[in-house]
């Protein structure tokens, strides 16, 4: 990716991590010479502005070894095999026809609860960007063909169809069902 490969990366991470653990050792030894030479660990603490824990585990490096190895290694949660994502399990509407759909094109609409609950269920249609967005949300939320039927227009579909963000799986059973969708996809790209 751009001229560089993982191996450089995990160079870099690599020699990070050998020079902040060397540093570390350094620093640690360091305090212990000065915690040595008479310094109390509250004073250590004050000057460095470290906490005291740091200063604790640099005066005894196994108790840092101890804290570290003592940290939960929490395995990364993976779904089980079975796992089937929502997108692919929720259940979208389809209209029998594009010519059906003879849903409003202009002025202002509110959509009722069951399709948008966000709060902002007002759409003023004459604009391009609000359109689009009551008819994505219609068309992942419709319970029913009357939903569709009520609130999308066929031939405003059509238009607005390359520019709407849809899941894969909705798109997909749209454009089975109409051919007209994707070729609208494909013109506009």
């Amino acid at each position: 990716m751009g001229g560089h490969t993982e191996d450089e990366l995990r160079g870099v991470i690599s020699e990070y991590q050998a020079t902040r653990n060397a540093a570390l050792a350094r620093r640690d030894a360091q305090l212990r010479d000065f915690h040595a030479a008479g310094w109390r660990a509250v004073d250590l603490q004050r000057v460095t502005g470290y906490s005291r824990e740091t200063i604790r585990q640099a005066l005894r490096p196994e108790t840092r070894l101890a804290a570290n190895n003592s940290r939960r290694k929490t395995p990364v949660a993976r779904p089980p095999a079975d796992y089937v994502s929502y997108g692919d399990r929720k259940q979208y509407v389809v209209a029998d026809t594009l010519d059906e759909l003879c849903g409003p094109t202009s002025g202002t609409v509110v959509l009722p609860h069951h399709l948008d609950w966000s709060g902002n269920a007002e759409y003023v249609l004459d604009r391009p960007a609000r359109l689009a967005s009551m008819y994505r949300t219609v068309l992942a939320e419709a319970g029913s063909k009357d939903d569709l039927r009520s609130w999308l227009d066929g031939t405003s579909l059509v238009d607005c169809w390359p520019t709407l963000w849809l899941p894969a799986q909705l798109r997909n059973l749209w454009e089975s069902r109409f051919p007209e969708l994707s070729a609208a996809r494909a013109a506009a790209a």
